[in-house]
C-alpha cells in the first residue's frame, strides 16, 4: 500500500523549523458610546427629517400609513442608540422625540392638503397659520391617530435599547 503523502518524519516536528509563531495579538475593544448629547442631537435631526418625510408620504397619498409612523420612531430611537450608547435616557427621550416627529409629520401632512387645496405653498402655510394646522389636527384626530404615536414611541425605545448594544 502506497500513502500519498510521507509520513512526517519521527521525533520533533519543531527540529527542522523552531518554534511556530505565537497568535496575534486580539484588536483592542470597540471604543464604548456613551455621549448623552451627540445621541440626542442626532434623534432630533433624524426626528426632523423623518417627520417631515412621513408628512410628504401623508400629503402625497392623502391618508396616514401607521408602518410609516413606526418608520419615524425606529430610526429616531436608531439614530440615538448607535450615536449616543446606553445611556438609560436616550430610549425615553428618543420615545418621546418621536412623538414630536410624528406630530409634526402629521402637521406637515395637513399642510400639504391645505396647500392643495388652496393653490398656496405648503411651507407658507405652514409657517404663516401653524394654528390654523393645529386647529385642523385637533378636529381631525381619533383612535388611530394616538395609535400611530404609540406605535412610534415604542419602537423608538425599542430601537434605542437594541441599537446600543
Amino acid at each position: 500500500m502506497s500513502q500519498p503523502v510521507p509520513p512526517p518524519p519521527p521525533g520533533n516536528p519543531f527540529a527542522q523549523g523552531g518554534a511556530p509563531e505565537p497568535y496575534p495579538m486580539a484588536p483592542p475593544p470597540a471604543p464604548v458610546r456613551d455621549n448623552v448629547g451627540l445621541g440626542l442631537l442626532a434623534a432630533l435631526v433624524t426626528g426632523l427629517v423623518a417627520g417631515g418625510i412621513y408628512g410628504a408620504v401623508i400629503g402625497g397619498i392623502e391618508r396616514e400609513i401607521g408602518w410609516a409612523a413606526v418608520g419615524v420612531g425606529f430610526l429616531v430611537g436608531l439614530a440615538a442608540g448607535k450615536v449616543g450608547g446606553r445611556n438609560p435616557v436616550l430610549p425615553v427621550a428618543s420615545a418621546v422625540l418621536s412623538l414630536g416627529a410624528v406630530y409634526l409629520g402629521q402637521l406637515v401632512g395637513i399642510a400639504v392638503l391645505g396647500a392643495k387645496e388652496l393653490n398656496v405653498s405648503a411651507t407658507d402655510l405652514f409657517l404663516e397659520e401653524f394654528g390654523l394646522l393645529t386647529e385642523a389636527w385637533n378636529e381631525g384626530k381619533d383612535a388611530m391617530t394616538f395609535l400611530f404615536f404609540a406605535l412610534a414611541a415604542f419602537a423608538a425605545f425599542s430601537a434605542a435599547k437594541k441599537a446600543a448594544r
